[in-house]
């Protein structure tokens, strides 16, 4: 192991691990990947007898008890064995605290990038290409909402009955749990959602955080997705949400961008109403009211990274070195703009 942090005990893990992956009796081996930081889950490559996995595990701190829930990420992940679904394969979930401290779990390791500050070749240059990853985008969540969530043995992860009716109620109770300061536009946005709520489409597996920064996108044209990542905050539920986040955190020419632009800037890629026409004609669902969707998806996301706010600013850190003093005020300012009309 790097010996990075406390987070991997790797003589325990070696010894849980056993003989139930590959090379038993060769060394392990832990290197940390990504941030050591924040609040996201923290991630381990582990090697053994020319074999590779990921370990992934809860953070040290948590901006909720909900997040980062292993054994759902874990259970949503088998249920999409044998579907269209690209995602990471199961290999081992251990729920005993006592091995690492926390839950976790093993999964194959997924060859690819993440595009979400930069693209690698060709779709950093080809426009045709940086089209097509766009589209696969739309494709991952096409083939989520089509996914038999009953046969996959997933009845009880979430509660799809009056699912749309509880959000404001349950982002705004999240928000009062460590509020510091006042957002613009939280009262309009509250009222907004409350009076112009749709009727839910179909219940379905609703990944909750879907993004170019949760997708791996395999080498080479065409544009395939590897997998899709990072289903801890994933539940049964309208799945509409999931286009509305893609789309409300997508920027085209001449917008600001909510958080940043697409990896690789805003050229060559298609509109946000292209990419609805495709998810609309491939679904078959109806997409009449996805401005409602896009502000729920940005007012979800604020009230999460306020989270981040809150601990930072608890911790001393001025609001000059936060990036979430500004990112936040932007998220609930851009949520109202799709809501209002004024962001298409």
């Amino acid at each position: 192991m790097t010996g990075d942090d406390h987070l991997i005990d790797l003589p325990r893990l070696e010894d849980w691990i056993g003989d139930r992956l590959p090379g038993a009796g060769a060394r392990l081996t832990a290197e940390r990947m990504g941030e050591g930081n924040g609040i996201a889950n923290a991630l381990f490559l582990l090697r053994r007898d020319g074999h590779e996995w990921v370990l992934r595990r809860p953070p040290p701190v948590k901006n909720h008890p909900t997040a980062s829930d292993t054994g759902r990420e874990w259970r949503i992940l088998n249920a999409l064995k044998g579907t269209p679904v690209p995602h990471p394969t199961p290999r081992l979930f251990c729920e005993d605290p006592a091995v690492l401290g926390a839950t976790f779990m093993i999964i194959d390791r997924i060859h690819g990038f993440t595009p979400g500050v930069g693209l690698e070749p060709p779709f950093d240059t080809d426009p045709g290409a940086r089209r097509d990853l766009a589209m696969a985008y739309v494709d991952g969540i096409v083939e989520l909402a089509g996914v038999d969530w009953v046969a996959g043995g997933l009845e009880g992860l979430g509660r799809p009955e009056g699912f749309l009716e509880r959000q404001v109620g349950r982002w705004v109770g999240q928000l009062d749990g460590y509020r510091t300061r006042d957002l613009p536009e939280e009262p309009f946005l509250c009222e907004w959602l409350e009076s112009n709520r749709p009727t839910m489409s179909p219940a379905a597996i609703l990944h909750g955080d879907y993004s170019p920064f949760n997708v791996m996108v395999a080498p080479g044209t065409p544009a395939r997705l590897a997998a899709i990542i990072d289903w801890d905050t994933g539940t049964i539920g309208d799945p509409l949400l999931d286009i509305g986040h893609l789309l409300a955190r997508w920027t085209e020419p001449g917008e600001e961008p909510v958080l940043g632009p697409p990896a690789g800037g805003v050229e060559s890629y298609p509109s946000r109403k292209e990419m609805a026409a495709r998810y609309a004609e491939r679904t078959q669902r109806d997409l009449s009211a996805l401005a409602y969707y896009e502000a729920l998806a940005l007012f979800k996301l604020g009230v999460i990274l306020e989270g981040t706010f809150a601990r930072a600013r608890a911790a001393g850190v001025p609001a000059e070195e936060n990036p979430m003093a500004r990112s936040v005020p932007a998220l609930f300012r851009t949520a109202a703009a799709f809501a209002r009309g004024d962001r298409e």
